[in-house]
């Protein structure tokens, strides 16, 4: 173990052994998928975990209450409240692991002792000066990928994972191929260039192609979302827009999930997830999606591109789709499930010394 491991487990080891996970977001968002992720592996670990929100918005801590995770809810309402709140609880409860699920804890948190900082997005304008200060006297700053690392220098990389998607399979359309998207339906994420392409796909094959659109709009402007409402005007008789779904129902739902990200992806979970279900998929470049993907991924189209993203999607449908899919699954096995991420967290748990390892328990190294 080198000079600052020893540091960081210092520490923390000082503290008991338990974790607090603040959240960055009142309501549901992918960090908060995340956040729940993180809390079912700490308890599974053994390691004492409670969660820490907003009263208002109330949806993550709603859902980490229905998952049976213990909660401490602060009183507050808005963005600055919950960061006012979250500030005085922390001064209030010293102890154990404060684990900032993103840049708001962080920032709130700043300058505090015996924390985590886990930025699932990288910082942009004003957060750029923010996540510096933020990050001061942090045990460390993780982030979900490669890409995301090579960009904040001095960060870490703890690799998200994805429950295992077992597809509800429904009725197909005959001669339909039922093209997917899944997240935040917006311009960044490259729905307006999978509108493009889907038009131009339906030039050359009327009637072959349609999109499930499924997601919320949700810390979209409503300037963005006439955008891209705009945006799929040309294409609406060809797409069919369920809102919310359950991933199991979504991948049970399409053929063939696109994510055409325009924006640098810190990680790409729907990617995961497609790689569970056994779906196959077509990304764009940007960020992390070629990493959590893999270099021989074979449908790639450059961020913002809609003929290369129509050309790789044809080539999805004619191509062998089975065996990639088995592959990608055995990908998904190896690196994105959760026992590949409970083994990544255990190991930086045991660096700090929130659990015990061998070298300090008396074991065999």
């Amino acid at each position: 173990m080198n000079v600052n491991a020893r540091k960081a487990e210092r520490k923390v080891s000082k503290q008991n052994h338990s974790v607090w996970l603040a959240t960055n977001n009142g309501e549901m968002g992918g960090g908060e998928v995340m956040l729940l992720a993180l809390a079912r592996q700490l308890q599974d670990l053994g390691v004492s975990v409670e969660v820490v929100g907003p009263a208002h918005p109330s949806g993550l801590v709603d859902a980490a209450q229905a998952a049976g995770h213990a909660t401490v809810v602060l009183s507050a309402s808005g963005r600055s409240g919950y960061m006012l709140e979250l500030r005085h609880w922390r001064l209030r409860h010293p102890d154990g692991l404060l684990w900032c699920n993103g840049l708001v804890p962080s920032v709130a948190t700043a300058l505090m002792g015996h924390r985590v900082v886990h930025l699932h997005q990288l910082p942009r304008g004003l957060q750029s000066v923010l996540v510096g200060l933020a990050r001061r006297r942090a045990v460390a700053t993780l982030v979900p990928s490669r890409s995301m690392a090579a960009r904040l220098a001095g960060s870490h990389v703890l690799e998200n994972w994805a429950e295992e998607v077992r597809p509800v399979a429904q009725q197909p359309r005959e001669g339909t191929v039922r093209l997917g998207f899944l997240g935040r339906p917006s311009l960044e994420k490259g729905v307006g260039v999978l509108a493009a392409a889907l038009q131009q796909l339906d030039r050359q094959a009327p009637g072959r192609y349609r999109l499930v659109l499924a997601g919320e709009p949700r810390f979209t402007s409503e300037a963005a979302q006439r955008e891209l409402e705009q945006a799929l005007v040309p294409v609406s008789h060809l797409i069919d827009r369920p809102g919310w779904m359950a991933t199991d129902e979504f991948f049970g739902s399409i053929d063939l999930m696109v994510c055409p990200s325009l924006v640098s992806e810190s990680f790409g979970l729907v990617v995961a997830e497609a790689m569970s279900a056994r779906i196959p998929f077509v990304i764009s470049d940007a960020g992390a999606l070629p990493e959590v993907a893999g270099p021989e991924h074979p449908w790639v189209a450059p961020a913002g591109d809609v003929e290369q993203l129509a050309q790789a999607i044809r080539g999805a449908v004619d191509g062998n789709t089975g065996n990639f899919a088995e592959k990608a699954y055995e990908r998904w096995l190896s690196r994105y499930s959760p026992p590949a991420g409970g083994e990544r967290l255990e190991a930086l748990l045991k660096l700090w010394g929130v659990i015990p390892s061998p070298s300090c328990s008396g074991g065999k190294a």
